[in-house]
């Protein structure tokens, strides 16, 4: 999001972040379920939210993000330590595909 920003595109690709959140969390990593409680900095596994500088959000923005026009870079929590991460690339790209620029 370096090019391509703005807060309507953002809003728009956070819905299909969220209407896609089982299908990322699907190639997140096995035993997801025990590390994304709602607890300790972590959003519920079923559950999908954003934030600015928000740590307990699926997808954090630092607040250069927003103060750079909504452009720059998003810190995607759901991942764990054992996901593949070719498979992870595959999913974020395959959903940011799916929104119009």
């Amino acid at each position: 999001m370096r090019e391509v920003g703005g807060e309507a595109y953002f809003l728009v690709l956070m819905a299909q972040f969220e209407k896609n959140c089982m299908e990322h969390i699907a190639v997140y990593g096995p035993d997801n379920y025990m590390r994304r409680t709602g607890l300790h900095e972590t959003q519920s596994i079923d559950k999908f939210s954003w934030g600015i500088a928000d740590r307990g959000a699926s997808i954090r923005a630092p607040h250069s993000f927003k103060k750079n026009g909504w452009k720059g870079y998003l810190e995607d929590r759901r991942p764990n330590s054992r996901g593949n991460p070719y498979q992870i690339a595959s999913r974020i790209l395959k959903t940011i595909s799916e929104v119009p620029k």
